[in-house]
C-alpha cells in the first residue's frame, strides 16, 4: 500500500493542472488515468484568453492558431464580423494539450500513472491496478463519463448537452478563409450553435445543443459543411460527446473529496466551453486542499463556495444567453451585433472582465438588454444566481 497527500483521478486539463499546483506547493500527489498518454479527446480545442491567464505556465508550445476575429451568422443568413484587440482564443488539439499538461504535472513532482485500472474511489483513497492507495484528499477529474463523482456521491443531477465534431484538412477547405477566425453559426440547432475552428493543418467543424438534438446531429453537421462549401465526405475523425452542466443543487465537495472540471459539470451552458472552468476549478480546489493538508480547515467545502462565487455567475449568464438565443434568436442576434456587446464579450474572453454583470456604461446596457430577453424567455439562470454568494 502506498500513501499520498492527494490523489487526483483523471489527467485531463483539470486534473493535470490541479496536480501541478499541488505538487509545486510541496504536496505528495498521485495523478492517475485509465488512458495511455498522449491520447485524443473530442473537443473543439479552443483555449480562451481568460482560460490561458488562469494557468501558471504558458501553453504556447502546443498552440496551432490564434483567433483574433469572430464571425457570427444567424440561420446561415444574417452576419456580422468583429476583430479583437487581443487573441480571443488559442487553438490547439486535446492530444497535444493534455499530454503537455500531464508532463508539466510530472515535472513538478507529481507521480503519474497512466494506462491503469482505477477502482473503489473513496474519501480516503482508491485502488490502482489492484494496489490500495491511501490519500488525505481525493479529487475527481475524470470527466462526465468517469466514476469519481458517482463513487463519491457528488455532482448529482448533472444535465447534458450533446455535440458532434469532425476535422476537415486544409486541402479540402482554404486555410486563408478560416485561419485566425472563429466562425459561429447561431440559430441552426436548439440550445447551441455550429462552429468552424482553425487548427494547424485542418479546420474543426462541429455542432452542439440540447440532448434532444442528438438524433439530428449528423444532419446538422452535414448542413454546416454544405453551407461552408465543404464536402461532408471529406470530414474525418467524426466523434460525438456529451457536455455536462451542473444544476444549482449539485454538491461538488464533501469532507476531503471534491470533483472538478467536467466531472463537476462545469461546462458553460451557452458556449459549451469547459476549459476555463477546468483550469479555474483546479486552482480553487488546490487552494482548498492545501488548507486541509496544513490543518487550517477540515474539508473541501470552501472550494464549493469558491465555485459559487467565481464560476456560478458565469453559469447563470450562460443559461440566460442560451434561452435568449433559442426563444428570440433575431432579437438576441441584433443585440449581440452591437459593438458594445462585442466589447463586453471580448473582455470576458480575454479575461479583463470576470462576469457580464461587471460591465459598465454602454456595455452594461447591452448586457442588460440580453438579460431582459432572457427573463422574457424564462431564464433558468435565475436559479443559479440564487445560490451564488
Amino acid at each position: 500500500m502506498s500513501a499520498f497527500d492527494v490523489a487526483v483521478v483523471g489527467a485531463g486539463p483539470a486534473g493535470s493542472t490541479a496536480a501541478y499546483r499541488l505538487a509545486t506547493a510541496g504536496a505528495r500527489v498521485l495523478l492517475v488515468d485509465k488512458a495511455v498518454f498522449p491520447r485524443d479527446k473530442p473537443c473543439g480545442g479552443g483555449v480562451t484568453g481568460r482560460a490561458a491567464r488562469v494557468l501558471p505556465f504558458s501553453i504556447d508550445p502546443v498552440v496551432e492558431d490564434r483567433v483574433e476575429r469572430l464571425e457570427c451568422r444567424l440561420n446561415y443568413r444574417r452576419r456580422f464580423e468583429r476583430r479583437a484587440r487581443k487573441p480571443l482564443a488559442l487553438m490547439t488539439r486535446r492530444s497535444r494539450l493534455d499530454h503537455f499538461l500531464l508532463r508539466q504535472a510530472a515535472a513538478a513532482g507529481a507521480e503519474v500513472r497512466d494506462g491503469v485500472k482505477v477502482a473503489d474511489i473513496r474519501f480516503d483513497g482508491l485502488t490502482v491496478d489492484g494496489e490500495e492507495v491511501r490519500a488525505r484528499v481525493v479529487i475527481g477529474a475524470d470527466g462526465c463519463n468517469g466514476a469519481a463523482a458517482r463513487s463519491l456521491g457528488l455532482a448529482e443531477g448533472v444535465m447534458h448537452g450533446v455535440a458532434l465534431e469532425a476535422n476537415v484538412p486544409y486541402s479540402a477547405v482554404p486555410r486563408s478563409r478560416y485561419g485566425g477566425v472563429m466562425v459561429l453559426e447561431l440559430g441552426v440547432i436548439h440550445g447551441g450553435y455550429g462552429w468552424v475552428f482553425p487548427k494547424r493543418d485542418h479546420a474543426n467543424v462541429g455542432v452542439g445543443g440540447y440532448a434532444s438534438e442528438g438524433p439530428h446531429l449528423r444532419a446538422h453537421l452535414r448542413r454546416l459543411c454544405e453551407e461552408h462549401g465543404i464536402d461532408p465526405d471529406a470530414a474525418t475523425d467524426m466523434r460525438g460527446y456529451r457536455l455536462p452542466m451542473r444544476t444549482p443543487a449539485s454538491r461538488l465537495a464533501r469532507g476531503t473529496a471534491a470533483v472538478i472540471g467536467d466531472a463537476a459539470g462545469l461546462v458553460d451552458p451557452f458556449s459549451g466551453d469547459g476549459m476555463y472552468e477546468a483550469f479555474l476549478s483546479s486552482q480553487l480546489v488546490a487552494e482548498a486542499a492545501l488548507d486541509v493538508l496544513a490543518g487550517r480547515t477540515g474539508g473541501l467545502e470552501p472550494y464549493e463556495r469558491a465555485v459559487a462565487r467565481r464560476i456560478t455567475p458565469l453559469t447563470a449568464a450562460g443559461w440566460g444567453a442560451n434561452v435568449a438565443f433559442d426563444r428570440f434568436p433575431r432579437t438576441t442576434f441584433a443585440i449581440a451585433a452591437l459593438p458594445a456587446t462585442f466589447r463586453t464579450l471580448e473582455k470576458l474572453l480575454v479575461g479583463d472582465l470576470d462576469r457580464p454583470g461587471a460591465a459598465r456604461g454602454l456595455e452594461h446596457a447591452a448586457i442588460r438588454l440580453i438579460y431582459a430577453v432572457a427573463r422574457r424567455a424564462g431564464d433558468p439562470g435565475r436559479d443559479y444566481r440564487a445560490v451564488a454568494v
